[in-house]
């Protein structure tokens, strides 16, 4: 196990290399963060000058790169087109973005695996027609109209929540905006481990623990769940990431000031030091996730041995 994870740690090197570089390269070249930090009018070409000096944008591209990555493994993610550090931006972000994930994450892996379950056990029953009809639409519905849709009922005509999130982002402010940012995700877990269960109550080893006699409910949750959830935390790890850098749309509706907040601010005003900052930090995200998902397949099944 030590040895597979010092050898996956390895690989993730060049992998956050490339990420991190094709990223860079994408942001450098989309636009021209001069003219938004002049706004309307245009700067003159003694000031562009300056500013391109002071942020380092008269170097080439590579060297901008070599810079930043120099920095980055010194902690410094640069400084924002406003002058205050991308870091304290991150301080202030990825805490509010992280209880909206967990929230997202608890509601998905909750309500999607209870109901992909008991779907799962009466397959072709009216209760699994219902449910795969109902992940079907809200997997046909784009997230911004769940979420306004949401906004609109429960916090304008109903007012049983407030229509915006406070700066505190409290775990109870956050539910609605989890359940919007968890929904399509919590529709295709229960789809998905519907399918698994489904596949699994068929084979052998379940026929064999229901002929010596287990108890049903042993059968279930230690022989036939274990091995249908490997494919769901597949999903589910690589899940972790799309949701806090796919949290843009949520928290725009719900004025949430999380990462999807200042990655939103960073692309208007063309600040490449704040997107490339937070989206590295993204990857990471990505990538650990990715690592723990493998570690945790040896945990449900066994027979999986890692060299």
């Amino acid at each position: 196990m030590g040895r597979y994870v010092v050898r996956r740690l390895l690989q993730m090197i060049p992998v956050f290399i490339g990420a991190t570089l094709l990223i860079f390269l994408m942001v450098n070249v989309m636009g021209d963060p001069i003219a938004g930090l002049c706004g309307d009018r245009q700067c003159d070409p003694a000031t562009a000058a300056q500013l391109e000096k002071e942020f380092g944008l008269d170097k080439p591209v590579w060297q901008q790169y070599l810079t930043y990555m120099g920095n980055v493994f010194t902690g410094d993610f640069g400084t924002a087109f406003n002058g205050q550090k991308v870091t304290e931006l991150m301080a202030t972000a990825f805490p509010v973005t992280i209880r909206l994930t967990l929230v997202a994450i608890v509601i998905e892996v909750l309500v999607g695996i209870v109901l992909g379950v008991v779907t799962g056990l009466k397959r072709g029953r009216p209760i699994d027609t219902s449910v795969l009809l109902l992940t079907l639409i809200v997997i046909s519905i784009p997230t911004f109209v769940t979420g306004l849709l949401l906004q609109l009922l429960l916090g304008v005509e109903w007012g049983w929540i407030k229509p915006s999130v406070s700066t505190d982002a409290t775990f109870g402010e956050l539910i609605v905006p989890g359940l919007v940012l968890a929904s399509v995700s919590l529709a295709y877990v229960t789809r998905l481990t519907r399918t698994s269960i489904a596949e699994n109550r068929r084979s052998d080893y379940v026929r064999t623990a229901v002929a010596k006699g287990l108890p049903r409910r042993r059968v279930i949750t230690r022989h036939l769940l274990r091995n249908s959830l490997i494919p769901v935390v597949t999903f589910i790890g690589t899940d972790i990431g799309a949701l806090m850098g796919g949290a843009i749309v949520t928290e725009r509706i719900f004025n949430i000031h999380g990462v999807g907040f200042q990655l939103y601010q960073g692309i208007v005003h063309q600040n490449t030091q704040t997107v490339v900052g937070f989206v590295t930090i993204l990857v990471l995200v990505f990538l650990v996730a990715n690592l723990l998902v493998d570690l945790l397949y040896a945990v449900l099944d066994p027979r999986i041995r890692y060299a």
